[in-house]
């Protein structure tokens, strides 16, 4: 074979094989495009819309108080032994014997003396000892006048306690004054907490959320919430699993949940 034949075949063959590998990866590409260009749609979490509990809230903050207290002034040279109290004594319980006389406790409660230094105990010559009656624990607000066509008794209260952030404690409130405070535009109201646990403790301050105005209304997650703008939206599916957009108008929000 001459020469030139042989540079000639040489040459095909290498535009042969590049032909080849072209036309493999062409053919190899076109296979992997179509096997996933026919990928399904993305899924969606679909949520279903309900009825809620939805109101208006009106925050404040009060001062915890005691639903009985009674002070007792003991004269020390009257004691017969150590003054120890106990925790909780119950009504008829005796609280501590003297030389003269025996103090009983008029109703359940938590002893504890008034103060911790000697001017506020009394003095010298005498102490002075509390009982409590913790079971319901009441607090005075001051209610904006604003607020005052609001304000009725037995509306429901959540109160929250600093030394237990983790719960919120239930109440109403118990009664509300008959008048505006001419020098703090103000109405005074008084709320009511059941404490059978004793857990909140008397001059402790509470965060207390009065809510009025409460309405029965549908409810959706506010993750499934698209605003634009002044308008809002949802997904809306219907009885052919078709998701459509939908414009609503949307009220209150209550922890995770939106008004519709």
């Amino acid at each position: 074979m001459k020469r030139s034949t042989k540079i000639t075949s040489i040459i095909l063959i290498f535009f042969l094989i590049i032909a080849v590998v072209i036309i493999g990866r062409t053919l190899i590409g076109n296979h992997f495009a179509k096997k996933f260009s026919k990928r399904p749609p993305p899924g969606i979490i679909v949520s279903t819309v309900s009825n809620r509990i939805f109101s208006e809230k009106i925050e404040s903050f009060g001062t915890a108080l005691s639903k009985k207290t009674k002070s007792f002034r003991i004269k020390r040279d009257q004691l017969i032994s150590e003054l120890k109290l106990n925790e909780f004594v119950k009504k008829g319980d005796t609280i501590i014997k003297l030389k003269e006389s025996i103090i009983t406790a008029p109703f359940d409660g938590v002893l504890g003396y008034r103060g911790i230094t000697g001017d506020i105990l009394g003095s010298d010559n005498s102490i002075i000892i509390t009982l409590d009656d913790n079971s319901i624990i009441f607090s005075d607000l001051q209610i904006p006048e604003i607020f005052a066509p609001f304000i009725k008794k037995d509306l429901p209260i959540e109160a929250e306690f600093s030394g237990n952030q983790q719960k919120i404690y239930s109440g109403e409130v118990y009664a509300v004054s008959s008048r505006i405070n001419a020098e703090t535009r103000s109405l005074l109201t008084r709320i009511k907490i059941n404490n059978e646990n004793n857990e909140l403790i008397p001059g402790s301050l509470l965060e207390v959320k009065l809510k009025y105005n409460q309405r029965n209304s549908l409810s959706i997650p506010d993750t499934s919430l698209i605003l634009e703008g002044n308008k809002a939206f949802v997904y809306k599916i219907d009885e052919k699993n078709l998701a459509n957009k939908t414009e609503i108008i949307i009220g209150l929000r209550d922890k995770s949940f939106i008004e519709v």
